[in-house]
């Protein structure tokens, strides 16, 4: 695997998770995380869940733009298959990973999405659990 991007709706949550566990199991591989419409800044649960594992993932959503589509990356959708949010990701090999939003949720459901988004980085990059 050369290269993921990791998509969502907002890059305040999910994807932000999943790019944060690719650089921590897989650093060799280019990874990237954006949304289509993103937050001003990260969910605040995740951002408090993530430092429980030791991760920092305090930073400015990015937008998803078509250079990122191109750039040869393995595309995964974290979740947003509604083509008025996504259009974007009704692309040829989207991989949609169908993750929960963590937006509006108790820290224990965050924590039980990212673990959940934990688990499928790491067959992604290969390591074993």
């Amino acid at each position: 695997m050369d290269g993921v991007l990791f998509v969502c709706v907002e890059n305040a949550g999910r994807s932000l998770m999943a790019e944060a566990f690719m650089k921590k199991y897989a650093p060799y591989v280019r990874v990237a995380s954006a949304g289509t419409r993103p937050a001003p800044r990260p969910n605040e649960t995740v951002v408090q869940a993530m430092r429980e594992v030791g991760i920092d993932v305090d930073k400015t959503p990015a937008a998803l733009t078509a250079e990122m589509l191109r750039s040869g990356s393995q595309v995964v959708n974290m979740g947003c298959m509604d083509s008025s949010e996504c259009p974007a990701l009704f692309v040829d090999g989207v991989e949609d990973w169908a993750m929960p939003d963590p937006k509006g949720q108790t820290i224990e459901e965050v924590r039980r999405i990212r673990d959940m988004i934990e688990a499928r980085v790491r067959e992604l990059a290969g390591r074993p659990d």
